[in-house]
């Protein structure tokens, strides 16, 4: 138990110093561990095991990552946000409204970063010309951003199956009505802060300006196929309801539905290649660090290290409390996120909260469900580096934007947790 503990305590701040890449940690630690422990012998059999427990998550994020970037090159959201835009006028609240809309659909792709880049592209103009607050853009995108990273391809549910060997979509399937409610909770906030901008503005306030943006957003508008448009809003929606009804894995899913998109929107090789080339900077990272965590978190239920520690820290527990556990998790994710990386938290705390939960009968993916819910504070921690990017996009202050946002970030928080026990998927 003790030698688990310290593993773990090493991986956390080695990757929270920034001594290690999460990645080289999830590799290296837990193989000087297992040595440790006595098992040399056994470590490759233990990761090898653990990798091959993962590899359908891996496969999912991939190809998801690469399907819904190849539709933004595509341009399947494009008449969307035009109409958003003609929708939005120069009503406050409208804009508000409609630059939820666009962050939700957008962060589809579950990469931060595209979502960040097109809405404020859209829409900042519009913030600076009607004088509104760019702090209202930078709650709206956040909100929408994290309620939408609860899909399964996304960066930290992705972590939470692979750090608990649970079926992404045992994770996601249960948690369509929380998401349903955190997509009309980021709308409500849209609709709240649009109307107090509408009265700032209307009571003759001076505009709020903000810093200069690093804004440089250019798409190469020879890949958009407008004439295909209907054709891919099809197979996106074919693809989602086959993976949401289970009809055939996700992983394979999304396999399909990334050839099949990729065919019928760039048939020629050559496109083909540079597509793969031009998206793997964004896919590779998230498909690596999983296929670590599978050594990672296989050497660890093999040497037995988690299950000792999950042991110990069963006498911490009261009893009564064991079996609301996933409920205790979703409420100890908001300080925990906030101050703990997503490798630190997702593969180092969880997987021993979620063990200690099983000896209550609570299962794995209970776990995963509940560690996610906590993602609208957690999009605001320092840790993150969208905080920045959002910040730079904006010209906004760090601190400031953290300051205006925790508050609506922890009400969203507040709404997921409501909606996931109202439906049961955290008890």
């Amino acid at each position: 138990m003790l030698l688990g503990y310290m593993m773990v305590l090493t991986f956390m701040v080695l990757i929270m110093t920034r001594r290690l890449t999460a990645l080289v940690a999830l590799i290296l630690i837990p193989m000087l561990f297992g040595v440790l422990a006595g098992h040399g012998a056994d470590l490759g059999k233990m990761a090898v095991d653990g990798i091959a427990q993962l590899a359908p998550t891996a496969t999912l994020l991939l190809f998801a990552v690469l399907y819904f970037a190849l539709m933004i090159d595509a341009g399947l959201f494009d008449p969307l946000v035009n109409r958003v835009l003609r929708f939005a006028g120069e009503d406050p609240v409208r804009v508000a409204l409609g630059t939820a809309i666009v962050a939700l659909i957008v962060a589809l792709d579950g990469d931060g970063a595209t979502t960040a880049l097109i809405t404020i592209t859209a829409f900042l103009p519009v913030y600076r010309r009607l004088g509104m607050n760019p702090l209202v853009l930078a709650v709206i995108l956040g909100s929408a951003n994290t309620v939408m990273n609860l899909a399964p391809w996304g960066g930290p549910a992705g972590r939470a199956a692979a750090a608990l060997h649970v079926d992404p979509a045992d994770v996601f399937v249960p948690l369509l009505p929380t998401i349903a409610a955190g997509i009309l909770g980021t709308l409500a906030i849209a609709w709240h802060l649009g109307r107090r901008e509408r009265g700032r503005i209307a009571r003759g306030t001076d505009p709020i300006e903000s810093g200069e943006s690093i804004l440089s957003f250019t798409r190469d508008m020879t890949l958009a196929r407008p004439r295909l448009i209907w054709l891919n809003l099809a197979l996106t929606l074919a693809m989602l309801g086959i993976a949401i009804a289970r009809l055939v894995p996700l992983p394979l899913a999304f396999m399909i539905g990334f050839a099949v998109a990729m065919l019928l929107n760039y048939p020629s090789p050559r496109l083909q290649g540079e597509r793969l080339k031009a998206h793997a900077e964004n896919a590779l990272p998230i498909v690596v660090l999983i296929l670590a965590a599978g050594s990672f978190t296989g050497i660890m239920a093999g040497t037995g290290m988690i299950d000792a520690m999950a042991k110990g820290a069963m006498t911490a527990v009261p009893p009564a409390m064991g079996p609301q556990l996933g409920m205790v998790t979703a409420f100890l994710g908001i300080p925990l996120t906030f101050v703990l990386s997503n490798d630190a938290y997702y593969f180092g705390v969880i997987p021993i909260i979620a063990q200690t939960a099983a000896h209550y009968g609570v299962e794995p993916a209970v776990i995963a469900r509940a560690s996610l819910l906590s993602l609208p504070t957690h999009g605001l921690s320092p840790l993150v580096a969208a905080v920045y990017l959002t910040a730079g996009l904006l010209g906004c202050d760090v601190g400031a934007m953290q300051r205006f946002g925790l508050k609506w970030a922890l009400l969203l928080t507040l709404i997921l947790i409501a909606a996931a026990t109202l439906t049961g998927v955290i008890l």
